[in-house]
């Protein structure tokens, strides 16, 4: 009988560890995370939806070239079909006007005609056409070819489009994921403290009438204007957005794309770095901004923090970019 009583305690026991009520210990909740935790997760957030945005941007660019290709290939494809489509008419009457001249002889045609003349210009042509036969059929061997190959092409660029068009929708989908994170309950007091960034004291405006000094005096006017990802002004911009709207102000067009600004103009070594040059940031250059001098630059920074003049990020900087016409 204790052995009975022994194995039920022992039960209960054992129960108690797995089911609600059982013992303190299994209730306790994992400890809140500090706050200064949880605004290093919403810098790295924030960081991140830069990123994918630089990629979201150059998706956009990949794409316009994509669905202009595209067109051009769907015109090639119809301009080469339509053109073996006449070739074939044309092999057709000459198979046709030999099927029918094939009968008789021009002998017996001349014979039996009561136009001999017509039938000596017809037996002239006919001798033409027999000569030109061989190079009117590989003529539309060779348009087939051409033919086949366009629309072969055509459908690899719109495969492309639609792929691009997939891949982008997907990036949308990570960057809001990414905001949808940030402005959780649990994230909104981190996220407003992040987004304290501390003002500089004012600069002296760099003057000079560079290519880039000028760049630069037009994105320092912008400052205070929110960061939004994919926009390019002129009231809100991501990093390669504020660059493209700088320069496209004096009639410089840059793509909006940090990897494609980088490979825009000349490399600067960092001891050479004049106002206006093009400061890139991180192993993947997915950040940029617009160097000021005295190690000081102005950009969009990351989602939460409008343009603003900071400190240059000396321990991700990549590199410079001097733009000239």
């Amino acid at each position: 009988m204790w052995r009975h009583a022994a194995a039920v305690t022992a039960a209960a026991a054992a129960l108690a560890l797995v089911l609600p009520g059982g013992v303190s210990s299994a209730q306790e909740k994992a400890p809140r995370p500090s706050l200064s935790s949880l605004v290093a997760q919403a810098k790295q957030l924030s960081y991140q939806i830069d990123a994918l945005s630089e990629q979201y941007d150059g998706l956009r660019l990949q794409l316009t070239s994509a669905r202009a290709a595209a067109k051009k290939a769907e015109r090639t494809a119809a301009q080469d079909a339509a053109a073996l489509k006449k070739g074939r008419i044309t092999v057709a009457r000459i198979a046709a006007a030999s099927y029918m001249n094939a009968g008789l002889e021009p002998e017996i045609q001349l014979l039996t005609s009561s136009n001999p003349q017509r039938v000596l210009s017809q037996a002239s042509i006919m001798e033409q056409l027999g000569q030109q036969d061989g190079a009117m059929v590989d003529s539309l061997a060779r348009a087939e070819i051409a033919a086949n190959r366009a629309s072969e092409t055509a459908r690899q660029q719109i495969a492309r489009v639609t792929k691009l068009d997939s891949a982008i929708s997907a990036k949308k989908q990570a960057i809001q994921a990414k905001i949808d994170q940030i402005h959780s309950a649990a994230m909104q007091q981190a996220f407003a403290v992040f987004q304290q960034t501390g003002q500089y004291p004012s600069i002296a405006i760099p003057g000079g009438n560079s290519v880039g000094a000028i760049a630069l005096r037009y994105a320092l006017t912008r400052r205070g204007d929110p960061y939004e990802w994919g926009a390019a002004g002129p009231n809100a911009f991501d990093c390669s957005g504020l660059v493209m709207w700088a320069y496209a102000q004096e009639g410089i067009y840059l793509p909006h794309y940090t990897g494609s600004q980088w490979n825009m103009g000349e490399h600067v070594a960092r001891s050479q770095l004049e106002p206006g040059d093009l400061v890139f940031f991180f192993p993947d250059i997915s950040h940029v901004g617009l160097y000021i001098g005295d190690g000081l630059m102005v950009d969009a920074p990351t989602y939460g923090q409008p343009v603003q003049v900071q400190p240059v990020m000396w321990n991700v900087y990549v590199g410079a970019v001097r733009i000239t016409r």
